[in-house]
């Protein structure tokens, strides 16, 4: 018979009852200062605010003095959806295979709708940090047979993978981007006694994408007009 005393495990605090950090305590006085600015508190609502911010104890007293303003509930952006079958063109724009080797592609090349990767008894590096996204969703089909394939994407796009792993591994870094408009890269395929995987590079940034858009309409539209 166990006569010790088991104490039951005490259930996590909810995030509105974590304590509040000086970090979090500025970040609501930005807003506050943001929404005077915007004419949405006046003055003496804004000083009672910040006098209630000052004082706050935990995140959900925080919350709620600016529950009512717009900038504390961001909107929410989502990856678009997948390209249907017939929208990717059906042979690869880049095919990278390894088959006892090794390949890598990286640096400042321009990123196709869809790139193939084969490494077999190898490893395949696919870095698209520095990469020329000319389209917005970008699919990579990536196949590890005794070998592995490693992708790697700017932290400011969303990644989506869709695979598995048979005695392998697959895995991929969900990301999201902030910006509806940014690349989409989606890692497909099969890890079989191998590895896939992907990762956003920290630190590495895309540039906007609609720019360039912009720029090759602008130029097309300044060709039609000189005509």
């Amino acid at each position: 018979m166990d006569l010790q005393k088991h104490t039951p495990p005490q259930p996590a605090p909810a995030p509105t009852d974590l304590r509040a950090s000086d970090a979090d305590r500025d970040r609501v006085a930005d807003i506050l200062r943001d929404a005077l600015a915007e004419g949405r508190l006046t003055a003496d609502e804004h000083a009672e605010r910040v006098e209630g911010v000052l004082a706050a104890k935990t995140v959900g007293e925080l919350e709620v003095f600016v529950q009512d303003l717009p900038a504390a509930h961001p909107p929410r952006t989502t990856a678009p959806p997948r390209p249907a079958g017939g929208a990717l063109p059906a042979d690869p724009d880049d095919n990278i295979v390894a088959v006892f080797s090794s390949a890598t592609r990286r640096g400042r090349w321009r990123a196709g709708r869809r790139i193939h990767a084969y490494a077999v008894f190898g490893s395949v590096e696919i870095d698209l940090s520095e990469a020329l996204f000319e389209y917005q969703q970008v699919v990579v089909k990536a196949y590890a047979v005794f070998g592995s394939v490693e992708v790697r994407v700017p932290e400011n796009i969303s990644l989506r993978g869709n695979g598995g792993g048979i005695l392998g591994s697959f895995e991929v870094d969900t990301l999201d981007s902030g910006d509806p408009d940014a690349p989409v890269v989606y890692l497909d395929g099969w890890a079989v006694l191998g590895s896939v995987e992907g990762r956003p590079r920290r630190g590495r940034l895309v540039a906007d994408i609609l720019d360039r858009v912009q720029r090759k309409v602008d130029r097309g539209l300044h060709k039609h007009l000189d005509r």
